[in-house]
């Protein structure tokens, strides 16, 4: 994705740009966590335009946040009583295998930044619409509390899961963000699925930053993850999401999913743009 990053535009290095990182992350963090997304479905984007993260590297450093960033809000569940249960590693069992597919192809089929943009778009602009467009499970409605089992079966879920994570592979952020929406639109409400999602997203993005490591070391170039970058964002990030995941309960379940379907279809569309461009 064409675009500007701090250093060239502003002359701001180092320290600074690492500021301006964590800054961002806690921001975007807070946004996306009551959602059951970790941030990095939209921190990608702010690599690539503003950080200037070279690709394929953006990816493992996306990952990167993953691990240090969503600890704070899977504690933050945990103490409120949300574990994720069954459904983590239901969601687990299948990403895990998945991400470690997607981060091969990643770096074997796909490191050039022009079919990255369109791979983005094409996981975006689906994953905002469906917040965006679908309606939130009704508290005190007859027919959604009597619903003990997952709308989806566990074997098709695991199944889902695989495809997810692969694709999460490939994007940089682990799964869960795309399976939160998805399990959300079918009838399970966020408080469910937030945690579960996030647990899904740690466990596959640890495998996934494995993996990209282990491909650095045959592959020349920008594969393995920016670790400084990485870290400062998964630091802001890791505050982020405890402050979002404690702020769940607070807002009203339609609108986490219309603000972030809007910005996740907004960035997407970005991106399809700038890969579209001859």
């Amino acid at each position: 994705m064409s675009g500007w990053d701090l250093a060239s535009v502003t002359g701001v290095t180092g320290d600074w740009t690492e500021i301006v990182a964590l800054l961002a992350a806690f921001a975007i963090a807070v946004l996306a966590t009551p959602a059951g997304i970790s941030g990095a479905v939209l921190l990608l984007p702010f690599q690539v335009s503003v950080l200037g993260t070279p690709s394929p590297a953006v990816t493992p450093t996306n990952l990167l946040y993953n691990v240090v960033a969503t600890p704070g809000a899977l504690y933050r569940y945990w103490r409120q009583g949300q574990t994720g249960g069954r459904l983590a590693l239901v969601l687990i069992a299948g990403t895990l295998p998945g991400v470690v597919a997607g981060s091969a192809i990643r770096v074997e089929l796909l490191p050039g930044p022009r079919v990255f943009d369109v791979v983005v778009a094409t996981v975006l602009l689906p994953l905002g619409g469906w917040l965006a467009l679908t309606r939130p499970a009704r508290a005190g409605t007859a027919a959604r509390p009597a619903r003990p089992m997952p709308v989806i079966p566990a074997p098709v879920l695991v199944l889902l899961s695989v495809a997810v994570g692969c694709v999460g592979g490939i994007y940089g952020i682990g799964g869960g963000s795309i399976l939160a929406p998805v399990l959300i639109g079918t009838g399970r409400r966020p408080a469910e699925v937030a945690p579960a999602a996030l647990a899904a997203t740690f466990v596959t993005s640890v495998a996934g930053v494995v993996t990209f490591a282990i491909l650095s070391i045959h592959h020349p170039g920008s594969v393995a993850p920016d670790w400084p970058a990485g870290i400062a964002l998964g630091v802001g990030g890791l505050a982020g999401a405890y402050a979002g995941a404690r702020l769940q309960s607070r807002l009203p379940d339609a609108v986490i999913r219309r603000l972030v379907g809007v910005l996740v279809v907004a960035i997407g569309a970005r991106y399809l743009w700038s890969g579209l461009q001859l």
